[in-house]
C-alpha cells in the first residue's frame, strides 16, 4: 500500500522544471556553447514566468504530463509544415484565428463547432479572393495562458496575482494562487478539444456539399451587402457547378479540410513534458533555402527529432523573445513550425539574428514572422523589417503573417477593453499595400486573428455599427482581450478578398 502512494517518477528534465518553478527564474546562459535539451531552456532568464509554492505538487503534475500520450503526431505536424512552405514560397495564404484566451469552458462541442464552421468559410472567401489555397490554423486546443503586463491587480482594496489563464489560476479572486493541477487539466481539456475537432471533420462539419449559413441580414449599408452577395453567389456557384458535373464526387477535398491547433508556447514546463523524441515520417521534407554549404548527398537527414505533441504550431510572444531568454532557447530546438510575434519593441537589426538562433538551417516555412503594430504604426515600422530580412539569407524562407489586433487595443472611458474593427481593417490594409509595393518577395502570407463564432458585442465597428455603448449589454464574454464576433470575422474576410482581387 505504501509503494502505491508513492508519487510517480520524474525524469532529470521534469525535476529541473520543478526546481526552476518553485526557487528561481533561471540564470543567465549562453546558448551559442551550451547543448540544446528540452530542459536547457531552465538555465536561462525567463520572462512571464509562473512561480509555484508546492514544489511535490509541480512534480506530480509534471510527472502526470510526462506519461501521457501526445496530442498531436509528427506526420501531422509534418503535413503542416508542407503546407507552410507553400505559404512561404506565394502559393497558399495562412489564416490563423480563435480565442484571445480558452477557458476550460469552451471545451464544449457548441463553441468548437461554431469556431470550425466560421474559420471554414472565412477561408472560402479567402480562397476566392486570393485565388490561392487556404491553410487553415485554430488558435485552440491549448491557448489557455496568457502574458499579462502586471502580474498583480487591486481587488477591493487588496493586491492579488493577476487572472493569467485557466492553465495557470481561476479567474475567482478566490482562485488566483498558482495552482500546477490546472497543466493537467490543460492537457486534458486540449486533448478533448483536438479529439472532437477531429472527430467533428470526419464526420462531415465541414463537407462542402451542405449548404452553409451566409447570412447577411447584419449589413446595413446596402452597397457593401451587394458586394458581399457577388462574392457568396459566385462561390455557392461554384460549387454546384462542380456538384453538377461531377467533380466533387471524386474529390474528398470537398467532404473534409484540414484545420491544425495552435497556441502560445508560454508555460515551458508544460511544452517541455510533452516534447518527445519521435520518429521522422518517412514522407518528412523539411529542404534548407539555400541549400548549406555542408551538406552533400551523402548527408543522411535525422531520424529522429524533438516534437511538441502539444499542438501542431506553436509562437513565441512579443514579450519573451529575447535572444538569450529561456523561450528562444526551448524553441530552437523543436521540430514544429514556429511563430515569432515582433512589433514596435523590436529593432529592426534584432531581428535576422533571432532567425539565426531559431532557423540556422533556413528551412523554407520554418518561421512565421507575426506582425503587431498598430493601424498607425505599421506603415513606419514594418518597411524596416521587411528589409532587414530581405538583405539575410533568411530571405524567401519565412512567412509574413498580419495580426491586426493586439496593437489596436483601447480602451473605453469606462475602461473597458475594445477595438475598432475599421483599425482591423486599416493594419490589414497597409501590410498587403506594403509587402506588395516593396516587391521582392511573395506578399502578405496570411491573417492572425483573434476571434470567436459566439454573437459576442467586444470589437466595435463593422457592419453592424457597433459601439462603444454596446460593450454594456452583456454581450462582452471576454476574460482577456476583445475578439471579432462571428459576422465580424466574415465581414473581414469578404473586405481581404476584394483586397486580393483589387476591389
Amino acid at each position: 500500500m505504501e509503494d502505491s502512494m508513492k508519487p510517480p517518477p520524474l525524469s532529470k528534465a521534469g525535476e529541473a522544471a520543478a526546481e526552476v518553478k518553485v526557487t528561481t527564474n533561471g540564470a543567465q546562459g549562453n546558448w551559442e556553447t551550451s547543448e540544446w535539451t528540452p530542459y536547457s531552456w531552465t538555465t536561462k532568464p525567463i520572462k512571464q514566468d509562473v512561480v509555484y509554492d508546492d514544489r511535490a505538487a509541480v512534480s506530480k503534475a509534471l510527472a502526470k504530463l510526462e506519461r501521457c500520450p501526445p496530442i498531436v503526431t509528427p506526420t501531422e505536424i509534418c503535413k503542416l509544415k508542407e503546407r507552410l512552405r507553400e505559404v512561404a514560397l506565394g502559393k497558399a495564404f495562412l489564416l490563423q484565428g480563435g480565442d484571445c484566451a480558452e477557458l476550460f469552458d469552451y471545451c464544449n462541442s457548441d463553441m468548437i463547432e461554431s469556431k470550425i464552421k466560421l474559420l471554414l468559410q472565412m477561408s472560402l472567401v479567402l480562397i476566392y479572393g486570393a485565388g490561392k489555397p487556404v491553410v487553415r490554423i485554430a488558435r485552440m486546443a491549448g491557448q489557455f495562458a496568457k502574458p499579462r503586463s502586471n502580474p498583480t491587480e487591486q481587488h477591493n482594496g487588496k493586491t492579488i496575482p493577476a487572472f493569467r489563464g485557466d492553465n495557470i489560476n481561476g479567474y475567482d479572486p478566490a482562485e488566483r494562487t498558482p495552482d500546477p493541477s490546472r497543466l493537467v487539466s490543460a492537457y486534458f481539456h486540449s486533448a478533448a478539444t483536438s479529439n472532437y475537432i477531429r472527430a467533428s471533420l470526419s464526420s462531415g462539419i465541414a463537407d462542402l456539399h451542405s449548404p452553409l449559413d451566409w447570412e447577411l441580414g447584419h449589413v446595413k449599408d446596402e452597397s457593401i451587402k451587394a458586394k458581399y452577395e457577388t462574392i457568396v453567389n459566385s462561390i455557392t456557384e461554384s460549387l454546384r457547378f462542380m456538384k453538377t458535373v461531377g467533380a466533387d464526387s471524386a474529390s474528398s477535398s470537398l467532404e473534409t479540410v484540414e484545420l491544425y491547433t495552435s497556441h502560445e508556447g508560454l508555460l515551458l514546463e508544460y511544452e517541455q513534458s510533452l516534447t518527445r523524441h519521435l520518429k521522422v515520417p518517412p514522407s518528412s521534407s523539411s529542404s534548407p533555402h539555400p541549400p548549406s554549404s555542408s551538406s552533400s548527398s551523402s548527408s543522411e537527414a535525422p531520424k529522429h527529432q524533438h516534437y511538441n505533441t502539444s499542438a501542431h504550431f506553436l509562437w513565441i510572444g512579443d514579450r519573451t523573445r529575447q535572444p538569450h531568454g529561456a523561450h528562444l532557447e526551448y524553441f530552437r530546438g523543436i521540430a514544429n513550425p514556429i511563430g515569432l510575434k515582433i512589433g514596435p519593441s523590436l529593432p529592426p537589426t534584432s531581428l535576422v539574428p533571432l532567425l539565426n538562433i531559431l532557423n540556422p538551417t533556413y528551412e523554407i516555412g520554418k518561421i512565421t514572422l507575426i506582425t503587431r503594430y498598430g493601424a498607425s504604426l505599421i506603415a513606419s515600422l514594418l518597411p524596416s523589417h521587411i528589409a532587414a530580412v530581405r538583405a539575410s539569407p533568411h530571405h524567401g524562407t519565412v512567412i509574413w503573417q498580419c495580426d491586426p489586433m493586439h496593437g489596436n487595443t483601447r480602451s473605453t472611458p469606462s475602461g473597458v477593453k475594445t477595438r475598432h474593427f475599421e483599425d482591423i481593417l486599416k493594419e490589414v490594409s497597409e501590410a498587403m499595400r506594403i509587402h506588395k509595393e516593396m516587391g521582392g518577395g511573395v506578399g502578405l502570407g496570411g491573417v492572425h486573428l483573434e476571434l470567436t463564432g459566439e454573437a459576442v458585442t467586444e470589437c466595435v465597428g463593422g457592419s453592424e455599427g457597433l459601439e462603444e455603448g454596446d460593450l454594456e449589454g452583456g454581450g462582452y464574454k471576454s476574460f482577456c482581450d476583445p475578439r471579432l464576433n462571428e459576422k465580424q470575422a466574415l465581414e473581414l474576410a469578404f473586405l481581404l478578398a476584394e483586397g486580393f482581387r483589387g476591389g
